[in-house]
């Protein structure tokens, strides 16, 4: 096996086979079918090769085994496939969030004290309102700054003491809460507990992190599926179809043969029942 690998930053970094197996582990693959995989990939890899190799090399033989599993596997790369600005993913957020109990709004104009904000989504449970800020990232390694949490922060205070008509009801915003597909800095996670600001990235908080939340309730977007073509993904997602449950509830979202091939539909069934299983409820 290599030795080492090189991230996208160019830092050579040592190569961690446990790493590997559990990520490959995750996906749904079992120990025989995850020693298979490696066993596959050997003749393809190679010490000092990119980590951006090595994860096509693992997604292309995982993929041979199941689609399903190669989906889980691509995760991190088909949130950043709602780009390129992050519309898509603004709604993915939205749903994720609906399919956790909360009541759901986006691209809401909220007049605060000093100036009128634009919330890309708020979202309401148990009587308390939330004003979410999504930042979205399409690069492998970014990382959101200190300053995102404190730009939060300062809005927050700007509409923290009306009471609006939204979600239903009348109520004040409670908190702020920033939700990414990236990483935090340091800094930006000490800041956010130190003043009460919810936050959720690709890998925080420890076992609640995004990748953790989207595995408990298979809330995945299309983007991840390995059966449908870009012109497929663009076509659904233009249609509001941004989960893979989305495909399971309304099947009839595929009859269009204009942007459907219609040999693929079986394929993508399958591969949407495989990646949709019955989940238990949770909270967050």
């Amino acid at each position: 096996m290599i030795k080492h690998i090189r991230k996208q930053s160019g830092e050579l970094i040592e190569f961690d086979l446990d790493k590997l197996k559990n990520s490959l582990a995750k996906s749904g693959a079992s120990p025989i079918e995850v020693e298979e995989v490696l066993t596959s990939m050997k003749p393809f890899i190679h010490n000092g090769m990119t980590s951006k190799s090595l994860y096509k090399i693992a997604f292309a033989h995982l993929k041979k085994v199941s689609g399903s599993f190669a989906a889980r596997y691509s995760l991190k790369r088909a949130l950043r496939d709602l780009g390129p600005a992050g519309y898509y993913f603004e709604k993915w957020v939205s749903k994720f969030l609906k399919s956790y109990g909360y009541i759901t709004e986006e691209n809401q104009l909220i007049k605060g004290e000093a100036v009128t904000h634009e919330a890309d989504v708020v979202a309401l449970k148990d009587g308390k309102l939330y004003w979410i800020e999504c930042k979205f990232r399409n690069t492998v390694d970014a990382k959101i700054s200190v300053t995102t949490p404190m730009y939060l922060l300062s809005r927050i205070k700007d509409i923290s003491l009306q009471h609006y008509n939204i979600c239903g009801g009348s109520f004040k915003f409670d908190e702020g809460w920033l939700i990414t597909n990236a990483y935090l800095t340091q800094d930006s996670i000490q800041f956010g507990e130190y003043y009460g600001i919810k936050m959720l990235s690709w890998d925080y908080p420890a076992g609640s992190s995004i990748k953790h939340l989207v595995d408990r309730l298979a809330l995945y977007p299309i983007t991840c599926l390995t059966s449908i073509s870009k012109k497929e993904k663009d076509y659904l997602l233009s249609k509001n179809c941004i989960l893979v449950k989305d495909i399971l509830e309304n099947p009839a979202i595929l009859e269009n043969n204009s942007f459907v091939n219609p040999r693929n539909k079986s394929k993508i069934l399958k591969e949407v029942k495989e990646l949709v299983t019955t989940q238990a409820n949770e909270s967050i």
